[in-house]
C-alpha cells in the first residue's frame, strides 16, 4: 500500500497509509490529522490547501480551473498549493508529502483559523 507523510505547521512529521483512490483530504481525516475540509470535498472552499513537496508536485495530474479558483482564496498559498480533496492517491504518488499551512481561510464562515 502506498504511503504518505503530512508536515504539521511545527514540523512535525507522519507518515500513513494512503489507499488507493482516496483523497489526501479523506487520508487526512482517517489519520486524525488536522485538515479541515469545510466543504467536505465539494470544491466550494479551500480549507484542505495543502503544500506539496516539490519534487513530488510534478507527479501530480494538472489542477483544474475550479480548483484553481479556489486556491486564489487559500492563506498561505505557494507555486505548489493544491487542494487535498482534490489529489487522489494512485500507486504513482506513493512517498507523497503534503505540509499543512499554518493556517486556513474559512470563506463558508468567513474567517481565518490558526
Amino acid at each position: 500500500m502506498p504511503k504518505m507523510t503530512f508536515i504539521d505547521p511545527d514540523g512535525t512529521r507522519r507518515e500513513v497509509d494512503a489507499p488507493v483512490g482516496l483523497s489526501v483530504l479523506e487520508i487526512a481525516h482517517r489519520n486524525n490529522i488536522n485538515l479541515e475540509g469545510a466543504c467536505e470535498g465539494s470544491l466550494a472552499c479551500s480549507t484542505c490547501h495543502v503544500i506539496v513537496d516539490g519534487e513530488d508536485y510534478e507527479r501530480l495530474q494538472e489542477a483544474s480551473e475550479d480548483e484553481e479558483d479556489m486556491l486564489d482564496l487559500a492563506f498561505g498559498l505557494t507555486h505548489t498549493s493544491r487542494l487535498g480533496c482534490q489529489i487522489i492517491i494512485t500507486e504513482e504518488l506513493d512517498g507523497l508529502t503534503v505540509t499543512l499551512p499554518s493556517a486556513t481561510r474559512n470563506m463558508m464562515v468567513d474567517k481565518v483559523e490558526k
